[in-house]
């Protein structure tokens, strides 16, 4: 239960954000009921960059918009229709579009957050450090929509591949050492082979080589959670990413779950740290829009 605002009753909907070579790209859009106008968060599901659609976080969706936040949930490309940059060009058009639709939508196009589980997660934070990298923001906006910055005021990450490379070569590791190893290995490193074609393009994407590397990036507030035993996202990772945010001036409010593996929060809704991580999620979220 939240207990930061009131309870609002929320609308769903589906709405096309982009279309490309005619497909429609969707978002559920979850909007509290009221007359706002109410702060918005961009949400990336997971899948390894390749699987799953804009319902897989639903549960997050429908707390955070039942707390007075307007929730779009998005599709985007994926292989194989689309490798990396692609998703990430959609997801950077996504924010701006919405943005842009401010008054259509009932938000503050200057309360805007993004946030993301797994791969998401990934994505999420890619888009909030590059915000107007040239590929990226490859996608225009209609002329009457006129420059709008693709900047989000925090990021919040659940379990995020949040270095694709080196879960990549952990998870070949794992492989290399034979059976027993845990599922995850077969299931994700096709299809970090299917979005990032190479292992140059998994470290050019990672926002922790991206941090270690010293390249100036936009450094929003960053909510971090995750389960202390989740074999799927490696701690090495995570525990990379936290010092070199902090290193470089941004601010990371980390949240970890003895006991807890990975997802904990969407595959075990009904335990105290799923609502315990959800109320984290919803209480910073408010705390930074105020």
């Amino acid at each position: 239960m939240n207990t930061t605002t009131q309870q609002y009753e929320i609308d769903i909907e589906d709405v096309e954000y982009i279309r490309h070579a005619g497909k429609p790209v969707l978002a559920r859009v979850y909007t509290p009921r009221g007359s706002g106008p109410f702060p918005l968060a961009i949400e990336i599901h997971g899948g390894a960059w390749c699987r799953s659609d804009r319902l897989q976080d639903a549960l997050i969706h429908e707390a955070v918009a039942q707390s007075g936040i307007v929730v779009a949930a998005l599709d985007f490309r994926m292989p194989p229709e689309a490798a990396y940059p692609a998703s990430i060009a959609d997801i950077n058009f996504a924010i701006r579009w919405f943005k842009s639709q401010a008054a259509r939508f009932k938000v503050t196009p200057d309360r805007v957050a993004i946030m993301g589980s797994s791969s998401g997660g990934h994505q999420a934070m890619l888009v909030a450090l590059r915000p107007a990298d040239a590929r990226y923001a490859a996608l225009p906006l209609p002329a009457a929509a006129g420059v709008v910055s693709a900047e989000v005021c925090c990021a919040v990450l659940y379990w995020p591949v949040i270095d694709p490379l080196g879960r990549y070569e952990y998870a070949k590791k794992l492989k290399a050492q034979g059976q027993p190893y845990p599922p995850l290995v077969d299931r994700v490193l096709p299809d970090h082979d299917r979005y990032w074609q190479t292992a140059a393009a998994m470290a050019e994407g990672s926002p922790v080589r991206i941090l270690e590397g010293g390249e100036k990036t936009a450094l929003p507030p960053v909510l971090y959670v995750q389960g202390e035993v989740d074999v799927a996202h490696p701690r090495a990772n995570l525990d990379s990413f936290v010092a070199a945010y902090r290193k470089a001036g941004g601010t990371v409010d980390l949240h970890l779950y003895a006991g807890e593996g990975e997802g904990f929060i969407l595959y075990k809704p009904d335990t105290p740290a799923a609502a315990d991580g959800l109320q984290k999620i919803i209480a910073f979220l408010h705390r930074e829009f105020a």
